[in-house]
């Protein structure tokens, strides 16, 4: 047993704080073969199981190994690797894309490659945890702007002193699936010649023509001064991170992005699932248009507002009773999301719902009855 050392002794105050708090968390192991309906992941097309999508993991295993091996710049990159850049910047309408080992790297990246000192980095308020980290990774003067606020973008860059700037955004807000003002947010950036950078991490395979994303159903793709990144560990079903843009912007970031020069690239098992996955969805471009229905039925059944993504957010107030649904959904059957301060405002925690595109039938009706009874009861004010 571990000798406890009494120089981390404050950890105990802020895991009894933390649990007083009702933001306690815990990891949840599942097991492959759990009954459990789910709404809780982002697999949004439904192609996590797909045949296609594991036959294309094995043949790239089976052809360059486990691992990448290295960096992208030492012996990461592969073939394959280029292949999918070539097939994501075609399907999203860029001239470019670069992959990374993760979204959270993508964005980390785009962002500190773009900025850095003596620009300015204007951040929406719902703007994901990676954008805020990236932000202080960039060592710019940030100014983050209340979330959807075009007026205060606006504010920030005419106000600015510096000669370089770059706005960032979600195109769907993760919290609860409302888009972001990304046609707005682009013609106020060109007008004060900056960057706007547009997460589409809950877009991609959602929104646009046949999945394309929100910036692709805006006609804004492949504007040099819009940088999409994106993630494959949502509606492609793997795991990955990407930035769609021009040659002059992938250039940049090939020289200067820390967290692409710095990681390992992403495993080729992941790259070829990734690939499979674009191959069925454009093959099937109706995939979107059912996640969209089942999204609407979810919000019916929770009484929540009418869904413009995959995500359906169901407010119970206080972390406890959020919590506390949770488990009441899962104990029928149904696995939700639960997301609590800091990931929202206090006062906001809620259950966060996740349409699929093969969530239909009876697996449907079920998880409606479940989400029925559990709205009814934990959505009553507190006497």
């Amino acid at each position: 047993m571990i000798e406890k050392s009494p120089t981390l002794d404050w950890l105990d105050a802020a895991a009894r704080a933390r649990e007083a708090a009702g933001v306690h968390r815990e990891i949840h192991a599942r097991t492959s073969d759990s009954p459990v309906i789910d709404l809780a992941s982002n697999d949004y097309l439904g192609l996590a199981r797909h045949p296609e999508v594991i036959a294309g993991a094995k043949a790239a295993l089976d052809e360059w190994g486990a691992g990448a091996t290295g960096s992208r710049l030492v012996t990461g990159t592969t073939t394959l690797h280029e292949t999918l850049e070539a097939e994501l910047a075609d399907f999203c309408g860029h001239e470019s894309a670069l992959l990374f080992s993760s979204g959270y790297m993508a964005n980390i990246g785009a962002v500190t490659a773009l900025s850095g000192r003596g620009s300015l980095v204007v951040s929406d308020g719902g703007a994901h945890a990676s954008l805020i980290d990236a932000c202080r990774l960039s060592r710019a003067r940030v100014v983050a702007t209340p979330r959807g606020n075009v007026a205060a973008v606006r504010r920030a860059l005419a106000e600015r002193s510096e000669e370089r700037a770059v706005v960032l955004t979600d195109s769907v807000y993760s919290i609860d699936g409302a888009l972001a003002p990304v046609a707005e947010l682009h013609d106020v950036a060109r007008a004060h010649h900056a960057v706007l950078v547009v997460d589409e991490a809950h877009g991609l395979g959602v929104r646009g023509r046949g999945g394309r994303g929100l910036v692709d159903e805006l006609g804004r793709a492949g504007h040099e001064d819009l940088v999409v990144t994106a993630t494959l560990s949502k509606a492609l079903a793997t795991q990955g991170g990407v930035v769609c843009a021009s040659q002059r912007v992938r250039a940049q970031l090939t020289d200067t992005a820390r967290s692409f020069i710095f990681d390992t690239a992403l495993t080729p098992a992941a790259v070829g699932a990734a690939q499979a996955a674009l191959n069925v969805l454009r093959r099937e471009p109706d995939r979107p248009a059912r996640v969209l229905r089942a999204a609407t039925a979810l919000a019916e059944v929770a009484d929540a507002e009418q869904p413009e993504s995959a995500v359906v957010s169901v407010i119970l107030s206080d972390p406890q009773r959020a919590v506390a649904a949770q488990k009441a959904a899962l104990r029928r059957g149904v696995a939700v999301g639960c997301f609590r301060p800091p990931s929202v405002p206090e006062g906001t925690s809620r259950l966060r719902l996740t349409a699929r595109a093969n969530l239909e039938g009876a697996e449907l009706d079920t998880a409606v009855e479940v989400l029925r009874a559990v709205v009814a009861e934990y959505s009553k004010e507190e006497k």
